[in-house]
This record gives structure tokens, sequence and C-alpha cells, in this order.
């Protein structure tokens, strides 16, 4: 008699506990990385944010589009960044969020934890600034009639001119989403599942205004440099772009990160899916 045995296709992407099995290693791989790799890792991530924020204003600089198809199309854009980073491998603070599930199952100490954050944090932050200046050198704010320039400064503008727990929120819900795309990319088994994957998640917050504190390092001062640049003389709270306010920004905007990626989502999925039953 046959063997009527019948054979289902392998998943197409990981189920949920073993993409925390997976983020629990990519934790501890992380948390032992050398400091002057780590670093040149942030910087790569600060570099492929920025990217994505580049492309992001160049589009905005568009005014003949409406306020909705603006922030879908231009969130769609800044998912450049965040496809670099997993695709092309790099180190980007507010993913590494999701080190907290290494931590809880004592893999990884809370001081190689923290080690890993300010050292990528200060990565990304050096990275995203060496795109402000190639940006600047290649005269882009030029494009459209010096109209990215102007976007540039609207966009940082809007960043520094909102309260501080309002920015924190925003970071929350920010890096929920952020973290939510980099599980899915850890799902996907080939670049187009991970690129395909993070492409909602991505679009969504940047299209909601919420505050990422990686791609505000490059917003924030290259919206500054235009600014001193004599453009957006007229926008709004232009003038409030200055060294005081992107550290008002960034500090809200890092916590609320932190919150949202390392408190809700990671200590959530590891609860659920690492966390041991007790006898």
């Amino acid at each position: 008699m046959a063997d009527s045995k019948v054979e289902y296709p392998a998943p197409d992407c990981l189920a949920p506990a073993a993409i925390e099995a997976k983020t629990e290693a990519a934790g501890v791989t992380k948390a032992n990385l050398p400091v002057a790799k780590a670093f040149l890792l942030a910087m790569f991530a600060g570099a492929f944010i920025a990217f994505g924020g580049l492309f992001f204003t160049v589009f905005l600089s568009d005014s003949t589009l409406g306020w909705g198809a603006q922030r879908v199309v231009g969130g769609l854009c800044f998912c450049l960044g965040l496809v670099l980073v997993l695709v092309c491998g790099a180190e980007l603070f507010t993913g590494n969020s999701l080190m907290v599930c290494a931590l809880k199952s004592k893999k990884i100490t809370l001081v190689q934890m923290l080690k890993a954050w300010v050292v990528v944090w200060v990565g990304n932050f050096v990275g995203a600034l060496f795109i402000v200046f190639l940006v600047y050198m290649a005269g882009i704010y030029k494009l459209n009639g010096e109209a990215v320039a102007n976007s540039m400064v609207s966009v940082a503008a809007g960043k520094v001119t909102i309260d501080w727990v309002t920015i924190f929120f925003r970071g929350i819900l920010c890096n929920i989403f952020v973290c939510l795309a980099v599980w899915i990319g850890t799902a996907g088994k080939t670049v187009v599942d991970k690129v395909v994957g993070i492409l909602l998640p991505i679009a969504a917050f940047v299209a909601c205004g919420f505050e990422h504190c990686v791609a505000n390092m490059y917003f924030l001062p290259m919206g500054a440099v235009m600014h001193a640049c004599g453009y957006g003389a007229k926008v709004a709270g232009a003038d409030a772009l200055n060294a005081a306010g992107i550290a008002f920004n960034l500090s809200a905007a890092t916590l609320g990160n932190i919150v949202g990626g390392a408190v809700l989502v990671a200590l959530g999925y590891w609860f659920i899916y690492a966390k041991k039953s007790e006898a």
C-alpha cells in the first residue's frame, strides 16, 4: 500500500516563538560586539536612516501633492533607511531595544545592554551628522528651486516646537512600530520578505508624525544648517533650531523610543513566548 503521508511546504516565515528566540540570539551578539565594530556599524545605521530622511524631505518639497498623499508616499520613501539597516547590516539604537529579550532570559547583563545602547546611540548620531555634511556639500538642498532646503527647515521646526511630553509619547508610538517592523524583518527568510514586511509599519509611523530619535539626529541638524544659511525664514519655530532645541527633542524622543520598544514590545513578546511557566 502506498504511503499516504502528506508533506506540507515549510512556512514562508518564522513563527513568533522562533522570532523571539532569534531576537535573543541577536541580542547576545550585539552585547558582545567589540566597541569599535559596534560604533562603525552604528555609524552606518545613522547614515542609512539619514538617507531615508533625505529621500523623505526631497519628496516633501513637492507642494503640488495633497497632505495625505505627501505623508503616505513620503513615509514609503523613508522606509529606505530601515531596509538598508536590516538587509545590509547595521546597529540601530531603536531596534536594539529588543535586546531586552536577551536580558530577561539572563543571556546578557544590564551593564552589557546599556553599554551597547550608549555606543550605538552615539554612533548613530555621528553617522547622521556625516550625512548632513555630505548633503550640504553636495548641494542637494538646492533641488526644486531650493524648495528642498525649505522643506528641511519645515520638517525640523515642526519637531522642536511641540512640548516635551508630546514628543515623549510620540516616541513611544514610533518605536512600537519600528520594533514591530524589525520583528517582521526577523521573521522573513528572503530580502523580499523583509522589505515588503517593513513597508507598512515604517510608512505608518512617518505618516502619523511620530518621533524617531535616530531620524531626528539627521532632520534637526540638517534643518538647523539650512536655517543658518538663510532658508525657511518664514517657517514658524525655525529660530528654535539650535543646540538646545535639538537636545530638547532628542531627550524626549530617545526616552519615548526606549519605553515603546523595550517595555511595550520586547517585554511583551518575551513574556508571551519565552517566559517559562513557574511550577
